[in-house]
């Protein structure tokens, strides 16, 4: 099953992470007196967990430089609070897919495929899965395509827990999980990784020693047999984790939300819902 999970995780991702691009959402989040950059990205997505300090927004986004959290969290709550944050994006949300769904906003389809995301986000559960259960812990929206955007996210966010205890028990820091990740070549390149995640050339080329000094890279910093081995194991692991939503659902019902979000992913993305070529590569 863990082959269906990867398709439908590519087909229902982008309704969840264009919150993290539409302009109106930026908007929404700056309106609320955030400082543009980073700030709304690291306010927004944690605002669900509380007045969290710098270590718990790092600790659980894992793959960005706990530097780069520490100068925006906790600055943030001292400009915003975290109810106000989180009234902010939905609001940005509903702007975004307003304009680019349209009158499909209030489509049949949309409809549909928010009562079946909803019914299939209560296969998870939140043991182990922190930013997941912050979310779940929100109430939920009244509009069906809020609803839809709402459920794909606690799917998201509980598939995101899950990877990052596979990174941890597999013996990879965030790091060093960018890193493997940009090498296996379905990832950010290089530089992109350095500067969207701001690690430091210092900070990455150490990094990656350490990673050949286990065995993990090679001199050129390709990965070993080991290194694909554990990055296999990373992978084997998130699929693993992630069934939840999709064993309550049952393979019919999947297999139709999977359609439907399939279809609407392709309107957001035809639309203009991200940059080009920036959506393929963002998980570590």
């Amino acid at each position: 099953m863990a082959g269906d999970e990867k398709r439908f995780k590519s087909a229902f991702d982008s309704l969840h992470a264009l919150a993290y691009f539409a302009p109106e959402v930026d908007a929404a989040l700056t309106g609320t007196g955030l400082r543009p950059g980073r700030m709304p990205y690291f306010a927004g997505r944690s605002a669900a967990m509380g007045a969290v300090g710098p270590e718990v927004v790092a600790a659980t986004f894992y793959n960005f430089n706990p530097e780069v959290v520490a100068r925006v969290i906790p600055r943030a709550w001292t400009l915003a609070t975290p109810e106000q944050v989180l009234d902010a994006r939905l609001d940005g949300v509903d702007q975004a897919l307003t304009r680019l769904l349209g009158d499909h906003v209030k489509s049949d389809e949309v409809a549909e495929a928010a009562e079946l995301a909803r019914e299939a986000s209560k296969g998870c559960t939140g043991e182990g899965r922190p930013l997941y259960a912050a979310h779940a812990g929100l109430g939920w929206p009244g509009e069906p395509h809020l609803v839809l955007w709402h459920a794909l996210t606690l799917v998201r966010e509980y598939r995101g827990d899950g990877h990052i205890a596979a990174l941890v028990l597999n013996g990879l820091s965030g790091l060093e999980a960018l890193i493997t990740h940009v090498a296996t070549g379905r990832g950010f390149a290089t530089d992109a990784a350095k500067v969207t995640r701001g690690w430091s050339d210092e900070q990455w080329t150490a990094a990656a020693a350490r990673l050949t000094g286990r065995g993990l890279l090679d001199a050129e910093g390709a990965l070993t047999e080991a290194g694909a081995a554990v990055r296999d194991s990373v992978e084997a692991a998130t699929e693993s984790a992630a069934r939840g939503p999709w064993e309550h659902l049952g393979p019919e019902r999947t297999a139709r939300l999977e359609e439907l979000c399939r279809g609407l992913s392709r309107r957001v993305v035809e639309a203009g819902a991200f940059p080009d070529g920036v959506f393929a590569k963002r998980r570590p």
